[in-house]
């Protein structure tokens, strides 16, 4: 086989490997830097910790205010970099969104902040069982 005949399909699919492999090891970064700063806890921990945490619910509001963790406050994700300021370093934070992708982002800037107590819900919110409230409107 000469190298200026290799076919499309195996071009196609070096790239393809290629591709995939690249996303793994991002998915294996993300989770090793994630591991670093926070803790995954499953849906009974996090209710026995919520009266002394501070509890962040990262979805955006219209989300939030169809359902929320009971206790929670709001700082979605898309405006956390401005306002994360305002929790305290001193209390645990319990982050959860809808699964634990964008918990994941979140928890990487809190410990970059300095933040050390930083847990999150491990299935998210849409397997939450556990005390809820919405918004009146």
């Amino acid at each position: 086989m000469v190298i200026g005949a290799i076919s499309g399909w195996t071009i196609y699919m070096i790239v393809l490997i290629i591709l995939i492999a690249v996303w793994g090891g991002w998915q294996l970064t993300t989770i090793i830097r994630r591991n670093r700063v926070a803790k995954l806890i499953d849906a009974e921990k996090f209710e026995a910790g919520i009266r002394t945490a501070q509890v962040v619910d990262l979805r955006e509001k219209k989300d939030f205010d169809a359902g929320h963790i009971l206790g929670a406050r709001n700082f979605p994700y898309s405006t956390f970099k401005a306002y994360h300021s305002q929790l305290r370093k001193d209390l645990p934070v319990y982050l959860y969104d809808q699964g634990k992708t964008i918990s994941t982002r979140a928890a990487i800037m809190l410990g970059k902040d300095g933040f050390d107590q930083i847990f999150i819900l491990k299935n998210g919110y849409v397997r939450w069982e556990g005390k809820t409230k919405k918004t009146k409107y």
